[in-house]
């Protein structure tokens, strides 16, 4: 990952929602990495928040956490008013909330179903107004972090999946209405992420380390993708000569969706 700090970045504000680990985790590593001002919101954990913070604190922009359950009804539009009163305005949103419950499609567990679709589409639901009013007089920058799941069959993933291919026609509404603002809405999607934790196989969830092995043999970069590149190539859509990409769900994943 380059640096690419500048003036522009600088001057950048971001609140990425699930912002201290993961996906989310990185994809505020990359912003912060360029001299953007980051938040990262969590629900919960407090020492998880601690933990980013500390884990960037190195970078060359300023991280600080900020608690708060975005799929509660008035969590975002209170957050975007105190970063609207403390910085004049949110440069660049970024969703990455995210719940997983395993089932059968044929056996669906409703609980779980609200649950994942809560997750996936209440931030910006409940949001979106606010993030207007947040971004107004452009340009503004929301991105969601997605799943091959959303448009592909994945074993258990139903009702993530359904919930990520929600998101993601969630995504092209918002970014045709928001379009005349400046603001673009876009999402960054890609397969099982390769979390690098400790120990062969680590961070794979529910996957047996033989199948996620092969999955990296398979990828026709030679390796599973890792949360960095996803961070990568949602730092490229949050930047201002990204301007003209609007409504898209763009792929990060060695080219693994390639394949037949």
């Amino acid at each position: 990952m380059t640096d690419g700090t500048g003036t522009a970045w600088r001057q950048k504000v971001a609140l990425v929602a699930g912002g201290t680990r993961g996906a989310g985790l990185a994809v505020a590593r990359a912003l912060a990495a360029r001299g953007c001002r980051v938040y990262v919101g969590y629900a919960h954990d407090e020492i998880a928040a601690k933990d980013a913070v500390a884990d960037l604190a190195a970078l060359p922009g300023t991280v600080s956490a900020l608690r708060g359950d975005v799929t509660v009804t008035s969590t975002l539009p209170r957050q975007l008013a105190r970063l609207r009163h403390d910085h004049g305005r949110l440069d660049v949103f970024v969703h990455s909330v995210a719940s997983f419950h395993r089932m059968s499609a044929a056996a669906p567990r409703p609980d779980g179903i609200r649950a994942d679709l809560t997750a996936a589409l209440a931030p910006l639901t409940l949001g979106a107004r606010s993030l207007k009013r947040a971004m107004a007089g452009g340009p503004g920058r929301i991105l969601v972090v997605t799943s091959n799941g959303a448009r592909r069959v994945v074993p258990a993933y139903v009702s993530a999946g359904v919930a990520k291919a929600a998101l993601e026609a969630q995504v092209r509404y918002l970014a045709a209405e928001l379009a005349p603002c400046g603001i673009t809405v876009n999402a960054v999607s890609t397969a099982k992420l390769d979390k690098g934790t400790a120990g062969e196989g680590a961070g794979i969830g529910a996957f047996d380390a033989d199948v996620v092995r092969a999955l990296g043999r398979r990828t026709p970069a030679g390796r599973l993708t890792t949360p960095a590149d996803v961070a990568d190539v949602a730092a490229l859509l949050c930047s201002d000569e990204a301007g003209w990409i609007n409504g898209q769900v763009i792929t990060a994943d060695g080219g693994l969706s390639l394949l037949a």
